[in-house]
């Protein structure tokens, strides 16, 4: 989808775009139509060659360019212009508007693949009753049938063929080639010369072959438009964050909802319980608490006080609370995610797989194969129409078809037998970049963990259900850890909880507080996170720690014996990451890395050659998940750490890392003999389509036995379970 500025908006229209100080600006622009890394490449250098632009970034998967500068030196509407005149749509950066650009792409391609199947449907019933009864009908019965077929397959193949057409004239219009060029060629080469031989009332009438191809071509097409889709889901749903509506307190006092675009340092934000901040800031009101698992992957719910800052992605567990804004919502660290996330995926969207490496070469090759078999026809004394006959089926033989599948094909079983395993696969080169990891690197809270807080030391049993009265009244994390450890059982008389601070209650007269180590009088010593007190007798403390995954060891002791190496981050204290790793049998492990530190260090790795599969549940793990060579997450992580994934995991087990594994390597090989296999067959068959021993129909029931072909060696997968 491109939209395009009405020529009405003027410079100031614009400047709502422009983030920054005058001192440092930003321009944020959604391309549209840059499909690959030499669209990357002549977009960031055009941009780049605009005086005082210092920075131009595009990322491929959300379609977003960046672009920085000094001063005030540059004018938006350069940059458009410039983006422009390179071939491509441009408009200022809107994340509501993209979130829907994909939708309509899925939408016209469905349209197209339907209405291909209903073409071929119909034409082939035409054409099949030629072949069959042809001899027993007169010419105008012959000729009647040939029109209704031109008349069916003519307009469904223009139409169907709109992704092709429009990709093949993109690529031309640039002095390019891909591989939809000859696709096109052949289509419309076989239109031309059917409807020319109708008129003519001649024998070589293919539009049976030119509906027929585009349906072929159409399935493989929407097939990879699902896969890539999914792929993308991470940075718009990160886009979607960023997009959240707010509730902002006007001068007067009453509220007005706006987006939290609009969100400007100084401005007073209501947020219930239950609501994420939009944006950083300053609590305002009185104390709550906050969910920080999402930003930190701490994994219990924090206390704050009046003036402490509150990050963006914070959920509000306790009351409700006003927020007072510090910094625009492309500041906060949900937006420092999301270009972390985007940076990630840039990387990936580089990944060349060898099918587009072949293409690159083969796509000339084969337009040149073809003019060359035209050439040779003519120059031999055939007539036009023999020749291009020869030509066409040459074009059609030839098409990529079965080099175009010889790695979805396999990616299609291999995800589905994956599924059935338990491993949900959302991106389509995921299997590919799994089978070259040789490092391996965990979170450890709700990845290792179940997350679950359990009574670590041991409290006399009198104690513990005397806390547990109270704790009862209380959705804290660690409250109803107590409750759980004492079972069920009578509430404290007049249990109320203070937010932040903990609950207090009567006791047979005594008032009696469960809460952290001030609210309780208790000594600071780091080791009890939650305090009891009754009347004035001494406080005793309560320690917690998660519970690790049971089939942790074995799963790090499967990975090492297929050689790879395993690594643990987590944002937690030493203490509880030390024991998790040593309960896991991992060596090499940091506490205390938050987003930012997870990013660097799979930077750091990434640049000393090594391919790590990342393995997370949380939000603050979403950057290093995208910077990865690949990730997987757990079905209990959260929303922004699935979509970020290449993988979900279903159930409560993580075992089926070791299966993902073990499918992508064999998954490897068979693509390889896909390509094999592809190659043998265009060495048999263009000899014998350049010779005219095959009519283009033919050639085209050739080329989809062909990719049969493929999909039948990938099938193989499903038949027998890897080693």
């Amino acid at each position: 989808m491109t939209l395009l500025l009405r020529p009405a908006e003027t410079a100031d229209d614009l400047t709502r775009y422009v983030h920054g100080e005058a001192g440092s600006r930003s321009f944020e622009v959604a391309v549209n139509g840059a499909r690959c890394a030499g669209c990357i490449a002549k977009i960031e250098a055009g941009v780049r060659g605009i005086a005082g632009v210092r920075e131009a970034r595009l990322n491929l998967s959300t379609g977003k360019l960046r672009v920085g500068w000094e001063g005030a030196a540059v004018a938006p509407q350069a940059v458009l212009r410039r983006v422009r005149d390179l071939g491509y749509g441009a408009q200022p950066f809107d994340a509501e508007a993209t979130l829907d650009a994909d939708a309509a792409q899925g939408r016209l391609l469905l349209r197209c693949l339907a209405l291909a199947a209903f073409g071929t449907v119909f034409t082939v019933g035409l054409t099949d009753a030629l072949w069959y009864g042809g001899d027993d009908m007169s010419a105008a019965v012959r000729a009647t049938f040939y029109w209704l077929a031109a008349a069916i397959a003519i307009p469904v193949t223009l139409y169907a063929g709109q992704p092709f057409f429009r990709s093949a004239w993109s690529s031309l219009a640039r002095r390019r080639t891909n591989m939809d060029v000859p696709i096109s060629a052949a289509l419309l080469l076989s239109l031309g010369l059917s409807l020319y031989q109708t008129l003519l009332r001649g024998q070589d009438i293919y539009f049976d072959a030119a509906v027929m191809l585009v349906l072929l071509l159409l399935v493989g097409r929407y097939l990879d438009f699902r896969l890539r889709n999914r792929a993308r889901g991470a940075a718009r749903h990160l886009l979607a964050m960023q997009s959240l509506l707010a509730r902002r307190i006007k001068p007067d006092g009453d509220s007005e909802t706006v987006s939290a675009r609009d969100l400007v340092p100084g401005d007073r934000v209501i947020l219930a319980s239950g609501e994420r901040a939009p944006v950083n800031g300053l609590l305002e009101s009185q104390a709550t608490e906050v969910d920080n698992s999402l930003v930190t992957g701490e994994s219990a719910a924090v206390p704050v006080l009046p003036g402490a800052p509150l990050q963006a992605g914070a959920i509000i567990t306790g009351p409700a609370a006003v927020l007072r804004v510090t910094a625009r919502v492309e500041d906060s660290l949900v937006a420092d995610l999301a270009r972390l996330l985007e940076a990630g995926q840039q990387t990936r969207s580089r990944y060349v797989k060898l099918a587009d490496r072949v293409a690159r070469a083969y796509v000339p090759l084969v337009t040149v194969l073809a003019l060359s078999v035209l050439a040779g026809w003519l120059v031999v004394g055939a007539p036009l129409a023999t020749a291009a006959t020869h030509a066409i089926a040459v074009l059609i033989i030839t098409c990529p078809c079965a080099l175009g599948l010889a790695v979805p094909a396999v990616q299609v079983v291999a995800t589905g037998r994956l599924f059935r395993d338990g491993v949900f696969v959302k991106s389509g080169d995921a299997l590919e970049r799994l089978a070259e990891i040789d490092l391996a690197v965990f979170d450890k809270t709700g990845t290792l963990t179940t997350d679950v807080p359990v009574l670590a030391n041991a409290v006399p049993p009198a104690v513990l259900e005397d806390a547990a009265r109270l704790a009862r009244a209380s959705r804290h994390p660690l409250a109803r850890a107590v409750a759980v450890a004492a079972g069920a059982g009578p509430v404290a008389q007049d249990a109320r909880e203070t937010p932040g601070e903990g609950i207090e209650g009567l006791l047979e007269g005594e008032v009696c507080r469960l809460g952290n180590a001030a609210w309780c009088g208790a000594p600071r010593d780091g080791s009890a996170r939650l305090w009891f007190r009754r009347g004035d007798h001494t406080p005793v403390g309560f320690e917690f720690q998660e519970t690790i995954r049971p089939e942790a060891r074995k799963l790090i002791a499967a990975l090492s014996m297929r050689h790879i190496a395993v690594e643990m981050l987590t944002g937690d204290r030493g203490g509880p990451a030390a024991r998790v790793a040593r309960e896991a049998g991992i060596a090499n492990w940091c506490a205390g890395v938050g987003p930012r530190e997870k990013a660097a260090h799979l930077e750091q790795l990434r640049a000393q050659g090594r391919r790590v599969l990342m393995v997370g549940d949380g939000i603050n793990d979403a950057a290093a998940m995208a910077l990865a060579h690949v990730s997987i997450a757990p079905g209990s992580a959260t929303d922004i750490s699935q979509l970020a994934s290449d993988m979900v995991i279903r159930g409560d087990t993580l075992m089926p890392v070791v299966e993902a594994l073990d499918v992508s390597r064999r998954a490897r090989r068979l693509v390889l003999q896909n390509f094999a296999l592809a190659a043998l067959y265009n060495v048999t068959a263009i000899p014998l389509a350049a010779s005219g021993l095959v009519t283009p129909l033919i050639a085209a029931a050739t080329m989809a036995g062909s990719s049969l072909l493929v999909t039948l060696n990938a099938l193989r997968l499903s038949w027998r379970r890897a080693a």
